[in-house]
């Protein structure tokens, strides 16, 4: 099932991440999908103070991989270096692990990700409008289908 929701600013994003905290729990897969520019880590970054994270969360670009601690960790890979790399990075144990696990540009890394998850795509509508489809892929994530969809 898919929802698409409008949003016109950045405290409705903000408003959006934190409704979702409130059902997002450790070994949950978020993916975000989305143009460069589209709001994938600021959402990321709402949803983790929503999450009790005190750090500011920004890109891993450069890293890949960056952790924050909030009520649970929270893993957040950014694999948008990784296009046409199909090397074992070890990811699977931060996916499936102890954390909330949010990557940005899945598809670089589908051959190591589970196939339930959260989708999340966001693309822009306007200069600060944006759509937002949220897609649940399995039964692990029945709560967020129901009080999200």
């Amino acid at each position: 099932m898919q929802k698409k929701i409008q949003i016109h600013s950045l405290e409705e994003t903000k408003q959006l991440a934190e409704k979702l905290a409130l059902f997002v729990k450790p070994g949950y897969l978020i993916t975000m999908l989305g143009d460069l520019g589209a709001g994938k880590t600021t959402f990321t970054k709402y949803l983790g103070q929503a999450l009790g994270v005190k750090k500011t969360i920004n890109s891993p670009t450069f890293t890949i991989l960056k952790e924050y601690q909030g009520k649970f960790p929270i893993y957040h890979i950014d694999a948008y270096r990784l296009e046409g790399m199909e090397q074992d990075l070890g990811l699977e144990d931060i996916v499936e692990g102890d954390g909330l696990c949010i990557v940005e540009w899945p598809s670089f890394l589908e051959y190591c990700l589970p196939k339930e998850r959260i989708e999340i795509e966001i693309r822009r509508s306007s200069e600060e409008g944006r759509d937002v489809y949220i897609r649940v892929i399995g039964d692990k994530y029945a709560a967020i289908e129901e009080n999200m969809l």
